[in-house]
């Protein structure tokens, strides 16, 4: 009993095991070291320490002071009453808990080494590892020790079981034979499992190697995006720069000369007002004398100067004097305005420059005609910008007449039957297709205005020739988003149609007002070539031309631009344009099939009639300063298919 209190005044409030490096706290109550120091860590985010006995509060941690005498107590008090840890069975004989080492079935007790000397050594005292339970080591039926294994039944007996119970003559063995033969087969399946667990932690590796380099990919993949949109940023803030640059530029250039212009009409107002006054006096004069002497001796000057003024005013702005005659005033020097149009191509070239430059990042070392994403997809995003610019960004038209309504004229049915679209076609300009004659008929590259040329071959050009360029088939596809109001795009959005109705919805910046398409695919760089066939009859064109190319206006034809290069059929007719200049191409018997092969690094767009035998129409020579999209327009009563691309060669090349 004494132990026992001892062992209470000896015991941690915390732990509730003897002390183990005691220490006081201010308040006198004593703990371990370790406990005091692990409770406090947890109240170190409220700013506040307590003790865990009385609760007194502390605003620092206080300092531990060392009971050494504690100590020494505690220590002497362990060794002489060790501290049971649980984890066994305790000597059934011993004042305190210390381990056991054996345990008696007959006796139903534990003992430890000391009181085991005394147990009894007889047979029936069989004696077993330590356990709490008893029960399980005898018969239930006889209450003897369980000795025996029945092999039949696969239980356990004692020896009474097998003399006159139930087991009497079953096959019987000792437990620890038994117990050996188990093992045995336990160690088969335990040589069985172990590969098996091997296996498993293999597996469990290379899952978790998996999952470090999907963790490192993730990581990269959203620096990479991170740095995307970054860039994408710092593009968008680099061109918002420049057009308030621009913006602010013109402004200020605009500013100065109205100011300069403000000063000078103050300056004639001033004279005017001066001559105002004078006249004003001679008017009031009643002396009449003196108001004709006035107007031809001293103020003969000012007096004609107001007449001048009147003569002048007559060129000027119409008004209406007190009689009610009509007059001229004073006419205002005209000032220009800001270049809206300029601002806004600045921004839409700028826009597509930046999804361009995506598609190489998103995709590196892609060829462009191996991409499938183009203003369909990226133009989808720009669609939303342009859609709330568009009444910024449209420049302001003449009163009484749009750019609608002019291509209202190119496009729409008329009373005129009009069928083909308005050309600046030089025809003292026309290019023969003889060879005999093309260095008599075509003027030299550096005299062309408009489309460069080289010289034509009359003879045919085979068609695997054609392959051994290098260059890519771009199996095209037509982007719907930029079809004018009057075409018709097939499902496959291979073939475009003229039609006598328009078909879209509201108007956007990406869609031409006249019958025009553009590809979904641009070029940047490489070799490339793709075949089209068009209706017999009929006027349409087809070529390729810059994404900033203007949607609306008779300038946003292709062809009739900077940002375009053309061939015009027109019935029995060929005619290459470019910025508004053509040259027809005559001895030509077109054909409805054409070939359309580009150089970009070279700056050679090169068109060939897939006649048998195939014959090259025109090459134009320039240096592309934008991705080139395939273009496409077609007039009343015409059509446009793009011919699909099967491998290396077009499906009409091997036809051939």
């Amino acid at each position: 009993m004494a132990a026992a209190d001892l062992r209470d005044e000896l015991s941690c409030s915390i732990c509730l095991s003897i002390y183990t490096d005691p220490v006081s706290l201010p308040c006198g109550h004593y703990f371990c070291r370790g406990c005091i120091g692990a409770a406090w860590d947890t109240q170190g985010g409220s700013g506040a320490y307590s003790c865990p006995e009385c609760r007194a509060e502390y605003r620092e941690r206080p300092a531990l002071q060392n009971i050494r005498k504690l100590s020494n107590i505690a220590e002497r008090f362990l060794s002489t009453h060790p501290e049971h840890d649980g984890s066994g069975v305790p000597c059934s004989y011993c004042d305190s808990p210390v381990p056991a080492i054996k345990s008696c079935a007959l006796c139903e007790a534990s003992f430890c080494n000391k009181h085991l000397r005394g147990h009894s050594q007889s047979a029936e005292h069989v004696l077993t590892e330590p356990t709490a339970s008893f029960m399980g080591r005898k018969c239930s039926v006889h209450h003897k020790v369980l000795e025996y294994h029945c092999c039949e039944d696969g239980a356990c007996i004692c020896v009474s079981c097998c003399l006159a119970g139930g087991h009497r003559g079953h096959r019987v063995e000792l437990l620890s034979e038994a117990s050996e033969k188990k093992k045995e087969k336990l160690r088969k399946v335990l040589e069985k499992l172990s590969p098996e667990r091997e296996e498993t932690e293999r597996g469990a590796q290379r899952l978790q190697e998996r999952r470090g380099e999907l963790e490192e990919k993730a990581a990269i993949e959203t620096e990479r995006v991170t740095a995307l949109f970054r860039g994408i940023r710092e593009e968008l803030e680099a061109l918002e720069k420049r057009l308030l640059s621009d913006i602010s530029r013109q402004k200020e250039e605009l500013s100065l000369t109205l100011t300069e212009l403000i000063q000078q009409l103050e300056i004639k107002k001033d004279e005017l007002s001066r001559k105002i006054r004078h006249i004003e006096e001679l008017c009031n004069m009643a002396d009449p004398l003196t108001v004709l002497q006035a107007q031809w001796e001293s103020h003969g000057a000012a007096f004609c100067g107001a007449e001048g003024a009147d003569t002048e005013g007559r060129e000027g702005t119409e008004g209406a004097d007190n009689g009610g005659r009509k007059r001229k005033g004073i006419k205002v020097p005209a000032v220009g305005d800001l270049d809206v149009g300029r601002i806004s191509e600045t921004l839409l070239t700028g826009l597509a420059g930046i999804v361009t430059g995506l598609k190489g990042k998103l995709i590196p070392g892609q060829e462009a005609t191996e991409l499938e994403l183009d203003t369909n997809t990226a133009g989808e995003a720009l669609h939303i910008v342009k859609t709330e610019m568009e009444p910024v960004l449209v420049t302001p038209q003449p009163e009484g007449r749009s750019i609608e309504a002019e291509d209202s004229e190119l496009c729409a049915p008329s009373t005129k039957k009009r069928k083909t679209p308005p050309l600046n076609i030089k025809q003292e300009q026309t290019v023969s297709h003889n060879s005999a004659h093309c260095s008599e008929s075509l003027p030299k590259s550096s005299q062309l205005p408009g489309p460069q040329r080289a010289p034509l071959s009359g003879s045919a050009i085979d068609t695997r020739s054609i392959s051994v360029f290098g260059q890519n088939p771009a199996d095209l596809l037509l982007d719907i988003n930029t079809a004018g109001s009057y075409v018709s795009v097939s499902a496959d959005r291979r073939t475009a149609t003229y039609l006598r109705r328009t078909q879209w919805g509201p108007r956007s910046l990406t869609r031409f007002l006249i019958p025009q398409v553009l590809s979904t695919r641009s070029f940047h760089s490489g070799q490339h070539y793709w075949e089209v066939e068009g209706s017999e009859s009929g006027g349409w064109m087809v070529g390729v031309a810059y994404p900033s190319i203007e949607r609306g206006g008779k300038h946003s034809m292709i062809g009739n631009n900077k940002k375009s290069w053309c061939l015009y059929k027109l019935d029995n007719l060929y005619t290459v344009i470019h910025n508004s200049t053509g040259y027809h191409l005559s001895d030509v018997l077109p054909c409805r099939r054409i070939r359309i092969s580009l150089d970009y690094e070279a700056g050679r767009l090169s068109f060939y009639e897939l006649s048998e035998p195939i014959r090259h129409l025109h090459t134009f020579t320039a240096s592309f300063t934008e991705p080139l999209h395939a273009a496409f327009c077609v007039w009343i009563g015409t059509w446009v298919r793009i011919i699909k691309a099967h491998g290396d060669i077009m499906t009409h090349a091997g036809q051939l």
